[in-house]
């Protein structure tokens, strides 16, 4: 595997996997967030200073039957040449079409070219190898930049990596930057270590709630999923949402947690709802005394102020997930308490890992993104990555 800091691309045609999935204005197609676009470009940069030329290939939502015009990243061109101005950005409207060969094999130094949708073929998430070795045709070195798909054993991101030698393969800023802050929450944490989980669902977070008890000092759990533990204890929950069939595995992470000397946190209070709505009126209630007729969907003000007072005395933070329905204004104030709580703790010495998911959208939402030590692009692949799996991405790479 390659050196990406010290390897000089002069004179190569360099493949690189992009995590480009970015959301777009279903009207004029617009990007409306691109901070993937702006994670890659590191790598992308490092790469035409070189005297390299780049081929960019990336999927974009889930196209079901093969081509699809909302799915065709031609949207992303506007932005990219705007970007990347002088560099020529040039697209193939085939990823392994004959004209996007002929575009590849005839590209010149500083020349940037955007492949069509990997995933308008269906071979791309099967990780079928022939569809990967066409790929790799494109380029003399394979880049696995997109750390948000590595978790996932597809064709560009996995399968490909095989018909590149050692020596030209590797991994692009982000990756070394994702994989290199994943490791210091999962191995080289300073005490106390404080984990944040929130999300609707504990069936989502299990394999993580059990890691985290062996490694973490305090689990902070808020959003949806604490009413799963908060109906497993006994207590009257109202409508909130539960998963019936996970209380006895609530029981027994409290329990594991209890004998790990880790401590696990519920909201004490919660900001209650009659429906899921942004103007329903917000009522508190004890989290373990809710009427039959209303639902939690935010943490309460003496949750709150609990949560703060951890996350302040606490020297590495991992949060993933919201503490409740912050797209609601009413019902955001728990998820913004904490994004400002960990951008304090950040401030005053803690290393904080913000990771992936609806955890980034808060953080960027409370605009506190450049406050916190590490904002992850990968929501499930980070997810993964803290569950202590290896991901097909990163092995592949490293074979």
């Amino acid at each position: 595997m390659i050196n990406f800091e010290s390897y000089n691309f002069n004179g190569k045609r360099v493949l690189i996997r992009v995590d480009f999935n970015v959301p777009l204005d279903k009207e004029t197609f617009a990007i409306l967030d691109d901070t993937r676009i702006q994670g890659a470009k590191p790598t992308i940069d490092k790469i035409l200073k070189d005297g390299g030329s780049v081929i960019l290939m990336s999927h974009l939502g889930r196209p079901k039957e093969g081509p699809e015009d909302k799915y065709s990243l031609k949207h992303l061109l506007p932005y990219l040449k705007e970007n990347f101005a002088p560099h020529e950005v040039m697209f193939a409207t085939d990823c392994i079409g004959e004209n996007s060969f002929e575009l590849s094999q005839n590209l010149q130094k500083g020349q940037i070219l955007l492949l069509e949708n990997l995933r308008f073929y269906r071979e791309e998430e099967k990780g079928d190898e022939v569809f990967a070795q066409k790929l790799a045709k494109h380029g003399d070195v394979y880049i696995n930049d997109a750390f948000g798909t590595a978790h996932r054993a597809h064709a560009s991101t996995a399968t490909i990596a095989q018909f590149f030698a050692s020596d030209a393969k590797g991994f692009g800023y982000l990756m070394a930057a994702e994989i290199e802050n994943g490791e210091k929450v999962l191995h080289g944490a300073v005490a106390p270590v404080v984990a944040i989980v929130g999300g609707a669902k504990v069936s989502d977070k299990i394999v993580l709630l059990e890691k985290l008890v062996e490694t973490s000092d305090h689990i902070l759990i808020g959003g949806g999923m604490a009413y799963t533990f908060l109906k497993a204890l006994g207590g009257e929950i109202g409508s909130s949402l539960c998963e019936q069939d996970y209380l006895d595995l609530a029981l027994r992470i409290l329990d594991k947690a209890n004998g790990r000397g880790c401590s696990i946190h519920l909201p004490a209070d919660s900001v209650t709802a009659e429906k899921f709505a942004a103007d329903a009126e917000p009522i508190i209630f004890d989290s373990m005394s809710i009427p039959a007729d209303r639902m939690g969907l935010d943490i309460g003000p003496k949750a709150v102020e609990a949560y703060q007072a951890i996350i302040l005395q606490s020297k590495t933070i991992l949060w993933n997930g919201p503490m409740g329905v912050f797209e609601f204004e009413s019902f955001s104030n728990g998820t913004m308490a904490v994004a400002n709580s960990v951008a304090k703790a950040t401030k005053l010495g803690a290393y904080s890992l913000i990771g992936g998911g609806d955890s980034v959208s808060a953080i960027n939402k409370a605009g506190l993104e450049s406050e916190v030590s590490y904002v992850s692009t990968g929501g499930g692949a980070m997810l993964e990555f803290l569950e202590g799996k290896e991901l097909p991405g990163i092995a592949a790479v490293k074979a």
